[in-house]
This record gives structure tokens, C-alpha cells and sequence, in this order.
């Protein structure tokens, strides 16, 4: 007999209501919530990997249910390209301050400045550049695993991707080592150097991170809902009009009604035409899109198909 009829009937023979079976949205965060803990149970200095963006919001939205009433047992740690949008810098702190958890913030500035990045020109995106800043931040902290809040179905290089990912003494990732995971038993055990990645909702989709940020009301910063911007086109997508984005000829900005279906690097993440202004109204017009979230905003992910399997064996996120 199923746990939920045996409480149902234990209610019914009390006369008290019986319980809500678990919808689909409940089991997502019920695994997500599950996956959290096994993470803080099984390693020492655990990070959550904290950028300001929906699906970070979402993991410490998670996060902060989890562990309730205490406070989430991980450290938030953000790479900052120092090309992110100044709002959600601010909602970051917000957010992290709320949660009373502590920040960490490493700058790709500061690894240039050290000669570990050597950028190949001044207008170059930073966004793959990262994963050096993100493996000294890793060494320096002694964190021994990374939460962090990439989906499957965001890309094919994620879709290979375990709950616990282990990363190797260089941070890589090789997805021949993958380790089996049956059962949802997670295999958390590392040797000295090496860090594991832990992705408590993989399983989840766009879709669901929006009806979770409906259902939840989880604050967001405010490019993800529809606002006046000046864009311009090219390639077949909006690129924001900005200083770090120089214009080409013949482009010529226009004011369009936009929204971020993911935030990064200015450089290479694009805004969509929308007018949603809601969760909700956002909600629809994801079941309705006919391209991912990446492959239409992210002008680095979308130079070569192997992109981000080559970032992931070198530690990208």
C-alpha cells in the first residue's frame, strides 16, 4: 500500500481532510530539496553557485526551504565578468543578504589583471573565460563541491550530466567517468584536489522553473520580465544597444518591448521581443517557444555545437 492512500485513509478514519497527492512541480522540488541535503551531508565546504539569474533564484529559493528554520549551510559564490548588468549585481546582494548566507565574489578583472586570463581581443567575451577564475576561487576557498543550477535541457553537453559530477584534481570533466547514480544514491566520495558539481535540478525545464517561480513567488531581477530597450539586429537576434557592444555599420538601434530568457556576460547574451510582464504570462509564451533558452539568447553557445562540452572539460559551470 502507497504512503499517500495509508495517510489517506488514516485521515479519512479520523475525519480530517486527506493529504494533496504530490503533483508534478512537488516532485521536482521534493528531489531538489533532497538533493540539497545530501550535498550538505556529505561534504565539508559545499558553495552554491549564486549569479542573480532565475535559475540561481530558483536553487536558493530550494535552498532556503531545505534547510528552514535554520539557514542553508553553504557559502554563495558568484564569478563576476565584470560585463553582468548592474541589476542583477544588486539583486544578487539583495537576495544573498536576505538568505543572511555568506557572499564570495571572484572577478575575471582580477584574473587578467594576474595574467591567468589573456584575453585574444578587449572586446572578447568573458563568459568562457570564467571557468579559470571560478577553479582558483574553488582552490582558494577549499570548497569541496559546487551546487549549481544547470538543466538538461538546456544544452547536450548538460543532458550527460550526472547529479554529482565529479571533477577531477584540474577541475575537468569527463563524461566517460561519469558515475552511475541508480536509485538516486549519489556517490559523493573525492580524492584530495579534486571538487564534485551537484545539480539539484537537472531534471527540471524551462517551464518548470517558471511555474516554480509563479507558484513560489520568487523575486527575479527585473530584465526577465518585459521592458523598453534599445536593440539592434544581427544574425537573427536582438542584441542589447550598449558601450560593451559596438554598433557595426549600417545597424541602427531601435526601441523594441524585450525580456531575458537568461542573463550573462553582456556581450553574448540577448534579449527576446516579448511583452510578458508576469511569471505567468512568461509561463505561456515558454510553452510556445520553438527554440532553447541558450540557442536564442547566447551568441557564444551558439558559435559551434561542441562549445560547451569543450568549456565543460576545461570546468566550466
Amino acid at each position: 500500500m502507497s504512503e499517500t492512500l495509508t495517510e489517506a485513509r488514516e485521515a479519512e478514519a479520523r475525519g480530517a481532510a486527506a493529504p494533496r497527492p504530490l503533483g508534478h512541480l512537488d516532485a521536482l522540488e521534493s528531489e531538489a530539496i533532497y538533493i540539497l541535503r545530501e550535498a550538505a551531508a556529505q561534504f565539508e565546504r559545499p558553495a552554491l553557485l549564486f549569479s542573480g539569474g532565475k535559475d540561481s533564484a530558483v536553487l536558493l529559493k530550494l535552498a532556503l526551504k531545505a534547510f528552514a528554520p535554520g539557514t542553508p549551510p553553504f557559502t554563495l559564490l558568484h564569478i563576476d565578468t565584470g560585463h553582468n548588468y548592474p541589476e542583477v549585481l544588486a539583486f544578487r546582494d539583495r537576495a544573498a543578504e536576505a538568505a543572511r548566507m555568506p557572499l564570495e565574489v571572484r572577478g575575471v578583472e582580477d584574473s587578467i589583471a594576474q595574467g591567468r586570463v589573456v584575453l585574444a581581443r578587449p572586446d572578447e567575451s568573458r563568459n568562457a573565460h570564467q571557468s579559470v577564475t571560478l577553479l582558483d576561487a574553488i582552490e582558494e576557498l577549499a570548497f569541496d563541491a559546487c551546487i549549481g543550477g544547470a538543466r538538461r535541457d538546456e544544452e547536450k553537453a548538460r543532458a550527460k550530466e550526472r547529479v554529482f559530477s565529479h571533477r577531477d584534481t584540474f577541475g575537468g570533466w569527463d563524461p566517460r567517468r561519469q558515475r552511475p547514480e541508480l536509485w538516486a544514491l549519489y556517490h559523493g566520495a573525492i580524492a584530495p584536489g579534486e571538487h564534485m558539481r551537484v545539480f539539484p535540478i537537472s531534471d527540471w525545464t524551462e517551464a518548470d522553473v517558471w511555474r516554480y517561480i509563479a507558484r513560489e513567488s520568487v523575486e527575479l531581477p527585473a530584465l526577465y520580465y518585459s521592458h523598453e530597450r534599445a536593440v539592434v539586429e544581427r544574425q537573427g537576434r536582438l542584441l542589447p544597444v550598449h558601450p560593451l557592444i559596438p554598433l557595426r555599420d549600417g545597424e541602427r538601434p531601435m526601441v523594441k518591448s524585450v525580456r531575458f530568457r537568461t542573463v550573462g556576460d553582456i556581450t553574448c547574451t540577448c534579449p527576446v521581443e516579448s511583452t510578458a510582464a508576469t511569471a505567468d504570462e512568461i509561463l505561456a509564451e515558454t510553452l510556445g517557444a520553438r527554440t532553447t533558452e541558450r540557442g536564442a539568447t547566447r551568441l557564444d553557445d551558439a558559435v559551434a555545437e561542441a562549445a560547451m562540452e569543450r568549456r565543460k572539460a576545461a570546468g566550466y559551470f
